[in-house]
């Protein structure tokens, strides 16, 4: 069995894993009421609208985690004064901010002469360099994301399945809705560091939509898509180090694939047994 536990007998590939099972916590907590909602466009437009203030602080020597929280609120911000105006589909503002952040990212690394390195870092991250404070960072935000979660678990449940009733019961979906895009902010800018922002959606999205057939609750979605996402750091790291494959590219393949497997498993259940019922989870 050494095959199995030779890899994360080394320092670093042991803070990547933990590092991997702190985001696939908090990538189930948002990536669940992403695929519930199908807000998947958005989680894409939000990774790559990080890249100017990461970019900015590259490029000025700072902290890019600051830089990411910072494109994070912009966008966030943008989304929700967009969505607001009733001339603009959701739909085209966040395509217009997604352009739009994404180039200004791309003419500030250009100044840079690191342009390359920094670039393909941000895209695809380095989970073999995470480091200690990285893991408290990620421990920070995962308790800010359950405890987000847990206090607007109710509004964030109206407003998937009934937004008309949340209005009614006085949850002011979109408050909500701006609280559940703060959710996902910090979903994906704890996540960028660890797989990049090509990459991020893989664990942000693979693992809630493989859980989705076989839950029967929201909790339980974000609890299966915590295992999956774990399952698949667990697994990516394994096979990157056997087959000298990129770790983060690796993970989230493997997350991705999980999901075919689940749904196809699904499907062979559903064969076996009576009509198939709703994909969709009760909401408790």
């Amino acid at each position: 069995m050494d095959w199995l536990t030779a890899p994360f007998e080394v320092t670093f590939v042991q803070r990547a894993l933990w590092g991997g099972i702190l985001v696939s916590a908090i990538c189930a907590l948002a990536g669940t009421w992403v695929v519930l909602r199908g807000m998947a466009f958005l989680g894409d437009a939000m990774s790559h609208g990080l890249l100017p203030g990461v970019a900015l602080s590259a490029l000025f020597g700072g902290n890019l985690l600051v830089g990411a929280v910072a494109s994070a609120v912009v966008m966030t911000a943008g989304v929700t004064a967009l969505g607001r105006t009733p001339r603009i589909s959701q739909d085209t503002g966040i395509g217009l901010l997604f352009v739009g952040m994404l180039s200004l990212g791309v003419i500030i690394v250009s100044r840079s002469q690191s342009f390359a390195v920094d670039l393909t870092g941000f895209l695809f991250g380095d989970v073999l360099a995470v480091r200690e404070q990285d893991l408290f960072l990620l421990g920070v935000a995962l308790l800010v994301a359950l405890g987000v979660s847990v206090l607007g678990h109710r509004a964030f449940l109206a407003l998937t399945f009934d937004p008309r009733k949340a209005r009614t019961l006085g949850l002011r979906p979109r408050l909500a809705h701006a609280v559940l895009l703060a959710l996902l902010g910090l979903a994906i800018v704890a996540s960028f560091h660890i797989v990049g922002t090509l990459l991020v959606l893989g664990l942000l999205i693979a693992p809630p939509a493989a859980a989705l057939p076989w839950a029967h609750s929201v909790r339980g979605v974000m609890l299966l898509a915590a295992l999956v996402g774990i399952t698949a750091t667990f697994g990516g790291l394994l096979m990157s180090w056997h087959l000298s494959t990129a770790a983060g590219a690796t993970v989230a393949a493997l997350a991705v694939s999980l999901f075919f497997l689940s749904h196809l498993a699904s499907g062979l259940r559903h064969r076996r047994t009576s009509p198939a019922s709703s994909a969709l989870p009760k909401a408790d």
